[in-house]
């Protein structure tokens, strides 16, 4: 059965198509065959085109799933570098570039998953009214990981708790990249639909 066929479904930009190819066969004048292939050319661009489709508004449990592994995927080498250990005892010593770092990374996953374009995604039910659940989320994801992968594996024993959490913001930050990535990039093959659902 041709996607065409298919009773209740959604319609793809692949239906579309397959459509005005049957159309192509039909018509009988130049003029008429020409404003179809214009029309092929535009479906064909719109499917090539990654800010057609699903909009992104929630936050679902996949989503938190896919930031979980963004961040392990991307934050694992940084957590068998030393050089962790260092950066993280500089920065216990100048609390002013701490916040800096902490700014830096917030400023990163925001750019990443509302400025950089990758997919759109629009703000949705914002805490109090103004604050993004989505960075929230993949900025909580990404810290608890960097603590919990850190700790698991012996490389802080939590003795200078201070010291301990900023080495942890180091690899926090390189997690909370791989979240915002992990959490929107998957998804991109799937069909995109007309209707936006």
């Amino acid at each position: 059965m041709s996607r065409s066929e298919r009773p209740h479904e959604e319609t793809t930009l692949d239906d579309v198509y397959e459509q005005l190819e049957t159309l192509e066969e039909t018509v009988d004048t130049s003029d008429e065959r020409s404003e179809v292939h214009r029309t092929m050319r535009l479906v064909s661009r719109l499917s090539h085109n990654a800010a057609v489709g699903k909009v992104i508004t929630g936050f679902t449990r996949k989503d938190k799933a896919e930031a979980f592994v963004g961040s392990v995927v991307i934050g694992l080498p940084m957590v068998v570098e030393d050089g962790v250990f260092s950066i993280g005892s500089f920065l216990a010593t100048h609390p002013g570039l701490l916040l800096l770092h902490f700014v830096f990374t917030v400023g990163l996953v925001v750019g990443i998953l509302y400025v950089a374009d990758f997919r759109e995604v629009q703000i949705h039910n914002p805490y109090f009214g103004v604050v993004p659940r989505r960075p929230v989320w993949v900025l909580l994801i990404a810290f608890a990981t960097a603590a919990g992968v850190m700790t698991l594996w012996g490389r802080i024993t939590w003795t200078e708790p201070w010291v301990n959490c900023c080495q942890v913001s180091v690899v926090f930050t390189a997690m909370a990249l791989g979240g915002s990535l992990g959490d929107i990039l998957p998804g991109e093959s799937e069909q995109r639909t007309l209707d936006g659902r």
